[in-house]
């Protein structure tokens, strides 16, 4: 996991703004099939939305923590239900401010 500065997480969210969530989290939960699929999407996309189907915060906050921990990917903005993450590929397509 990296780990992004102010301005770097400032740039993603700007770039997730307009995304549509590619994963959601149903009533299972955080499932192995899950993490595979978000693997899978930061494999292609880098930064991704994932729409978390559970009304409780502090759930949502492990979902968010435990996608990053296990994928290696880094934390970028929590608003509500929707977690956005990023992992940068082996050839970065999104070029971080320093």
């Amino acid at each position: 996991m990296i780990k992004l500065n102010p301005a770097q997480r400032q740039y993603l969210k700007g770039l997730a703004h307009p995304l549509s969530p590619v994963i959601i989290i149903g009533e299972k939960g955080l499932t192995e099939a899950v993490l595979k699929e978000a693997e899978r999407a930061l494999k292609a996309h880098e930064l991704i939305k994932i729409k978390a189907g559970s009304d409780e915060k502090e759930i949502r906050s492990q979902w968010l923590e435990r996608i990053c921990g296990e994928l290696g990917a880094s934390p970028v903005q929590q608003i509500g239900k929707i977690l956005v993450v990023y992992r940068p590929a082996e050839k970065p397509l999104i070029q971080l401010p320093r």
